[in-house]
């Protein structure tokens, strides 16, 4: 494997525009970029997406997943919202990412395509609520399947938990850019995530990319919460 980096993006996770924007000014020295999604994005839409976003890359996560037709329609919609990221559900299958794919091409200029992202398994889901799906296979399992699927289908990387990452390398090697949520620093309450690691040992794993959203923006100071993360992933 090559040595790689491992950036920080934080979560601005909220419906309120003034603290996303605030958090994004407090975090912006020791984050390499923004993620927007679900809960701001359907409370505020997509202008203030791009105006918390600023001139910070924006990792937007809304998990694209529904017919092929209709996701590649999703995507030509948000060409002019320029993300850096951008997630689609790996459970949607080989059609719906090809096809994702296709309108990540078609819609930005070469120089601007987003990494797409497949979401694997959420990081909040264990073997049982797997099982509760008609998934008899373990999470590890079910990542890496759906993982080389995604990847075979056109995808650049993954979304998936830092206890997948050494079997998604060992199976898919350096080619997918993986997107790690479910960070909790050390002494961090899990909240409901239910598969996680530290950032130190994220990095150490192979993660390119970490997510971290409320042991930062809830910290007292969250400046410094985050310049303490960025400190530990730079070892």
């Amino acid at each position: 494997m090559t040595a790689r980096r491992t950036r920080l993006i934080v979560a601005l996770d909220t419906k309120d525009t003034a603290q996303a924007r605030a958090w994004r000014a407090q975090t912006a020295a020791s984050t390499d970029a923004v993620k927007l999604g679900l809960e701001f994005t359907y409370a505020r839409g997509l202008d203030a997406v791009r105006d918390v976003a600023g001139d910070r890359p924006l990792f937007l996560d809304l998990k694209l997943h529904d017919i092929p037709n209709t996701v590649a329609s999703a995507i030509g919609s948000l060409a002019a919202m320029r993300p850096a990221m951008l997630t689609i559900h790996a459970a949607g299958g080989h059609a719906m990412i090809a096809a994702a794919r296709a309108a990540v091409d078609d819609a930005f200029p070469v120089d601007a395509r987003p990494i797409l992202l497949a979401v694997t398994v959420l990081t909040s889901m264990d073997a049982e609520a797997l099982r509760e799906t008609g998934v008899s296979d373990t999470p590890r399992g079910q990542v890496v399947r759906l993982g080389a699927l995604a990847m075979a289908a056109g995808a650049d990387g993954l979304v998936c938990s830092s206890h997948e990452i050494a079997p998604l390398r060992d199976r898919l090697g350096d080619r997918p850019v993986l997107v790690v949520p479910g960070i909790r620093p050390a002494g961090a309450a899990a909240g409901d995530q239910k598969r996680i690691m530290t950032p130190a040992e994220a990095r150490r794993a192979g993660a390119d990319w970490i997510v971290v959203g409320r042991p930062i923006t809830t910290a007292a100071d969250p400046a410094a919460a985050a310049a303490a993360i960025a400190a530990e992933l730079a070892g």
